[in-house]
C-alpha cells in the first residue's frame, strides 16, 4: 500500500517537472475544483458564506509559507544576493524623483526651512514600519513580504485586502514613475516636459500618450526578467551616479548658504510641519521591496538588517542635509514648487546645474522602476503561490531562476494604465494603501509576539484584541482630532493617554510568547504601536477624496475576492491539507510494512 501511494505521489513530481515553462492550459490558469465546470462553480458560489467564514479564520504557518507554497514556483529562485547588493537595492529602491520635486513643494508651500525638521519625523516613521519588516524578512525569508507576513499572522482575509492594495500601488505606481521617466528626460535635453509625448483629441487626462514609458517599462522588466545579480550590477552603477549627484546637490548648496534664509524657521508652526512630513513621507516609499528579496539573499538573518536599516538610516541623513542646502541657498517664499533645486542654483549663478540635478533624477526613476521591477514580481509571484491570482503567475524560469509571468502582469498592466493615463486620480490612493499596509504590519508584529495558536490562552487573545482597538481607535481619534482642530489641545487630552493605556496593556498585562531567534524590534510594544499611531496620523493628514477612492477600490477588490480569489484560496488550503494527510498514511504504511518484515524475516 506505501509503495504504491508512494509511487503515485513520485509519478505526480516526475510529471510536474517534465512539463514546460511556456503553457497556457486551462489547468495553469484554474486548476482548482470549483473551476472545473459550471456546475461546480455554481456549487461554490452556493457555499460562499461557509468558506468566507473558514477562510477569515484561516492563518497560514511559517512552515508553510517556506515549504509548501514555495514549491508552486515549481524552480527556486537564485540565492546570489548579500547585504552590499540589498543595501544598494534600498538607495535604487527609495531615492527617487520625489527628494527632488517634494521638496520645494513642501518648503514652500507649508513647513518652510522646517521642512528638515518634516524629512526627520517622517524619516522616523518610515524606520518604525523598516523595523518591522525587518524582524518578518529574517523570520520568513519568502518573496511574499508583507502579503506572507500577514497571512501568517492576521489570516487569508487580511492577506487578500494587502494582495490587492500590493498589487494596485505595484502597477499604478510604476506606471506613474515612467511618465515621469519621461517629463525629465524631456527636460533634460531641454525642451518642455510634454513635449515628447502624443496629443489626441481623447478626455483631459487620458490625452498625452505616453509611448516612451512603455519602453523604459519594457526594458526595466526584460532586465529583471533575465537576471536577479545583472539587474543588481545594474543598479549599483545608476545608484552610484545618483549619488555623487545627491553629494554635489549638498556640497554645491552649502557653499552657497545663506543663513538668513533660515529665518522665520517655523512660519507655520507645528502644523506646516506635519502637513509636509504627511507628503514628504513619500519619499522613503520603496524600502518594502528590499524585503521581497529575502528569498533570493544568501545569509538572510544578516544581510536583511544590514541592507534594509542601513541604507534607510543614510538616505534620512541624505534627505535632512538636501532639505536644509536648498532652505540655506533660498529664501523659503523664493523656492519654485515645481524645479526647486535648478531654481536655487540658478539664483546663486549656477544655471547649469538644473541638467545636473534632471540627471540625477532621472537615474533615480531609473532605478526606481528596475528595483521595483524586481520587487513588485516577487510580490505577484508569491500572492500567486497562494493561489489569490492564476498560479501560472508564481511559476519561477528553469534557467534565469527569475519570476517571468509575474514580471510580466506588472510591466503589461502598468505599460497600458502610463500610455493613456496621467494618473493625478490615482496619485493620493497610492498613498493611503501604502500606509494601510505598514500600519498592518505593525499590528502583525504585535500579534506574533503576543499571541501563539493553541500555547495563549482565550483570556490573553482577548486582552490583545481589545488593547489593539484601544490602539488603533486612540491613534484615529488623534488623527482626526488635528485634522479638526489643528490648533486645539483638550482633544489629546483623551486619545494619547488611551494610545498610553492600550500599549501599556500589551506592556505590563501580556507575556511575549515568541522571542525572534535573531534579529527582533526593540522596546516591544512600544515601537510597533508608535509605528500604528504614526502611520494613521499620515493617513488622516491626506484629503477626503484618497478614502473615497480606496473604498471604491476596496468594494471592487471584495467582488474579485468574493466570486474568484476566496474559492481558489480555499480549495487550495483544503488539496493542501489532503497531502499532507497522504504524505503521513504513506509513511505510517512504510513504517507498518518495515515492522512486518522485520517481525516474519527473510
Amino acid at each position: 500500500m506505501g509503495s504504491e501511494v508512494g509511487g503515485d505521489i513520485g509519478d505526480e513530481m516526475q510529471r510536474q517537472a517534465r512539463r514546460s515553462y511556456w503553457r497556457w492550459s486551462k489547468q495553469d490558469f484554474f486548476p482548482e475544483e470549483s473551476f472545473k465546470n459550471w456546475a461546480t462553480y455554481r456549487y461554490a458560489l452556493s457555499q460562499t458564506p461557509f468558506r468566507f467564514k473558514d477562510r477569515l479564520l484561516a492563518r497560514s504557518d511559517d512552515a508553510s509559507e517556506l515549504g509548501e507554497l514555495r514549491k508552486q514556483s515549481e524552480n527556486d529562485m537564485k540565492r546570489c544576493l548579500n547585504w552590499w547588493d540589498l543595501t544598494w537595492f534600498g538607495f535604487g529602491s527609495v531615492i527617487g524623483a520625489g527628494i527632488f520635486v517634494l521638496t520645494g513643494q513642501e518648503a514652500h508651500n507649508h513647513a518652510g526651512p522646517a521642512i528638515v525638521l518634516s524629512y526627520v519625523a517622517s524619516g522616523l516613521s518610515a524606520m518604525l514600519s523598516v523595523f518591522c519588516y525587518t524582524e518578518f524578512a529574517v523570520e520568513i525569508p519568502v518573496a511574499g513580504g508583507s502579503f506572507a507576513y500577514l497571512r501568517v499572522e492576521l489570516g487569508d482575509f487580511m492577506a487578500f485586502i494587502t494582495a490587492a492594495n500590493i498589487l494596485l500601488e505595484s502597477i499604478v505606481g510604476s506606471a506613474a514613475v515612467a511618465r515621469s521617466w519621461t517629463s525629465y528626460f524631456a527636460t533634460l535635453l531641454n525642451r518642455p516636459s510634454n513635449s515628447l509625448r502624443i496629443h489626441t483629441n481623447l478626455r483631459k487626462g487620458y490625452n498625452l500618450l505616453d509611448p516612451i514609458a512603455v519602453v523604459v517599462l519594457a526594458i526595466a522588466a526584460i532586465i529583471a526578467m533575465i537576471s536577479t545579480r545583472k539587474t543588481s550590477y545594474l543598479n549599483w552603477i545608476a545608484s552610484a551616479v545618483n549619488t555623487l549627484v545627491i553629494f554635489f546637490v549638498i556640497v554645491a548648496g552649502f557653499l552657497h548658504a545663506n543663513t538668513s534664509n533660515l529665518s522665520p524657521f517655523l512660519p507655520h508652526g507645528a502644523k506646516g510641519i506635519f502637513q509636509a512630513a504627511a507628503v514628504v513621507y513619500f519619499a522613503y516609499g520603496g524600502f518594502d521591496n528590499i524585503a521581497t528579496m529575502a528569498e533570493e539573499t544568501r545569509n538572510p538573518s544578516r544581510d536583511i538588517p544590514l541592507g534594509l536599516l542601513g541604507s534607510m538610516s543614510i538616505i534620512t541623513v541624505i534627505y535632512c542635509l538636501m532639505a536644509l542646502s536648498l532652505s540655506m541657498m533660498q529664501k523659503y517664499t523664493d523656492i519654485d514648487t515645481n524645479a526647486a533645486y535648478s531654481v536655487a542654483f540658478q539664483s546663486v549663478g549656477m544655471k547649469w546645474a538644473k541638467y545636473l540635478v534632471a540627471l540625477g533624477a532621472l537615474k533615480g526613476m531609473t532605478t526606481v522602476l528596475l528595483v521595483g521591477a524586481l520587487g513588485q514580481a516577487r510580490y505577484t509571484t508569491h500572492i500567486a503561490r497562494a493561489h489569490m491570482i492564476p498560479p501560472w503567475f508564481s511559476l519561477v524560469h528553469p534557467k534565469t531562476g527569475t519570476p517571468v509571468n509575474a514580471t510580466l502582469l506588472i510591466a503589461l498592466c502598468s505599460a497600458c494604465i502610463a500610455f493613456f493615463s496621467s494618473l493625478d486620480v490615482l496619485a493620493t490612493l497610492l498613498s493611503v494603501s501604502t500606509l494601510f499596509i505598514f500600519m498592518m504590519m505593525s499590528v502583525a508584529l504585535l500579534v506574533r509576539r503576543y499571541y501563539v495558536k493553541g500555547v495563549t490562552p482565550q483570556s490573553n487573545l482577548l486582552k490583545l484584541v481589545i488593547l489593539l482597538l484601544i490602539i488603533i481607535s486612540s491613534s484615529m481619534g488623534t488623527s482626526a482630532y488635528w485634522g479638526l482642530s489643528p490648533n486645539g489641545w483638550v482633544g489629546y487630552t483623551i486619545t494619547i493617554p488611551m494610545w498610553l493605556i492600550g500599549t501599556s496593556g500589551i506592556a505590563f498585562l501580556l507575556p511575549q510568547q515568541r522571542t525572534p531567534k535573531v534579529w527582533g524590534v526593540p522596546l516591544v510594544p512600544w515601537l510597533p504601536s508608535l509605528s500604528i499611531a504614526t502611520n494613521l496620523f499620515l493617513m488622516g493628514s491626506l484629503g477626503y477624496e484618497a478614502f473615497v477612492r480606496f473604498g471604491i477600490c476596496t468594494l471592487v477588490m471584495m467582488l474579485y475576492y468574493l466570486l474568484f480569489g476566496l474559492h481558489a484560496t480555499f480549495d487550495m488550503a483544503h488539496q493542501q491539507s489532503k497531502l499532507r494527510s497522504m504524505e503521513t498514511m504513506v509513511t505510517n504504511a512504510s513504517t507498518t510494512e518495515a515492522d512486518t518484515m522485520e517481525k516474519t524475516g527473510p
